[in-house]
């Protein structure tokens, strides 16, 4: 199960951790779009999550296991038993899920506002930067009919113009909060798989959580005063609601560049759950975000939300609002 070339880094991480040899039990976790083996193993009859970075990528672990220990000194994450970045072996505490309670959203609001009063995190990209290559690349692989994509794009540049870039603003973010990544063990919430971890717009992990969680515009305001500890306002619920846009138009290029790169055939046309049953069908597990067909599914479920979002009066009200903020109104 655990790779051969990984056997002798996974002992001695047993042995650093736990002064044993070798585990009781073990069992591979999937799902996910993370590239890495994760495993359930067990020893001396507590279970613990090893984690093992795939050594023929070129990313580096160091970044994760930084932000993941500046985390778990919070309690947002759980405890580091191992870490290693030549070895690339993460060893922590296993957390045993419950079922998300109705209220997370509420819960959660609280959870991602410590997180943000972390200490920085590295500056690892500009996320805006990083949609704008993906919008590139997804344009000159010519995907979909420039027909299908042409509104959205006007639309979307019209937030890019307004969207504040300010790098005093940003803070310690999770970028990946997906309900895999939010574990809830009956009493408190833990926040695990940081390898999308990076200094960003507090807007991203609210807009990413409010995908699963907030089910429409009535909740949002008790979501983000639960963030802010104060009513929202007008500004705020603007740039929440065009991050939103923002994090939609990610999901969707990225998802789309990764299915035509798998060979699948695109169309414009095809039929897709809704935004909100397809998100609910992710918190109950009940598909694999590793398996490319969905992979598709989910990104044009992406970009006909952002489409449908941006057509909206509210769009062009956020956008006004932004608008005047830049011009000191």
């Amino acid at each position: 199960m655990i790779p051969e070339t990984k056997h002798p880094a996974v002992t001695r991480a047993l042995h650093a951790a736990f002064s044993v040899d070798e585990y009781d039990d073990i069992r591979l976790l999937t799902g996910g779009l993370s590239t890495a083996l994760a495993f359930k193993i067990v020893v001396r009859k507590i279970p613990y999550l090893l984690k093992i970075m795939r050594t023929e990528l070129i990313s580096d672990p160091r970044n994760e296991f930084a932000c993941m220990q500046t985390a778990a000194e919070a309690g947002l994450a759980p405890r580091i038993w191992f870490a290693n970045v030549e070895d690339r072996i993460l060893v922590t505490d296993f957390v045993e899920a419950k079922p998300f309670p109705d209220d997370l959203a509420l819960l959660i609001a609280p959870v991602i506002r410590r997180l943000h009063a972390l200490p920085h995190f590295p500056k690892v990209v500009n996320y805006f930067d990083a949609i704008d290559g993906f919008i590139r690349r997804f344009q000159a692989a010519k995907i979909l009919p420039e027909s299908a994509t042409k509104e959205l794009f006007r639309r979307y540049a019209d937030v890019v113009k307004v969207y504040p870039r300010n790098d005093s603003e940003l803070v310690a973010s999770h970028n990946d909060l997906k309900p895999q990544n939010i574990r809830f063990d009956g009493n408190h919430i833990w926040l695990v798989d940081w390898e999308s971890a990076f200094l960003n717009d507090r807007y991203v992990d609210l807009a990413i959580v409010a995908n699963f969680f907030v089910e429409d515009e009535a909740q949002e305001e008790p979501y983000l005063r639960a963030y802010f500890g104060e009513p929202a306002g007008e500004y705020r619920r603007a740039r929440f609601y065009l991050m939103r846009q923002a994090v939609s138009m990610f999901y969707a290029t990225l998802l789309l560049l990764e299915a035509s790169r798998s060979g699948l055939s695109i169309d414009a046309d095809m039929i897709t759950p809704s935004f909100r049953g397809f998100h609910q069908d992710l918190i109950s597990d009940k598909v694999d975000m590793a398996n490319a067909d969905v992979k598709l599914e989910y990104g044009m479920i992406h970009l006909r939300e952002a489409l449908r979002s941006m057509r909206t009066a509210r769009f062009e009200e956020a956008v006004a609002r932004l608008s005047d903020s830049h011009a000191g109104t």
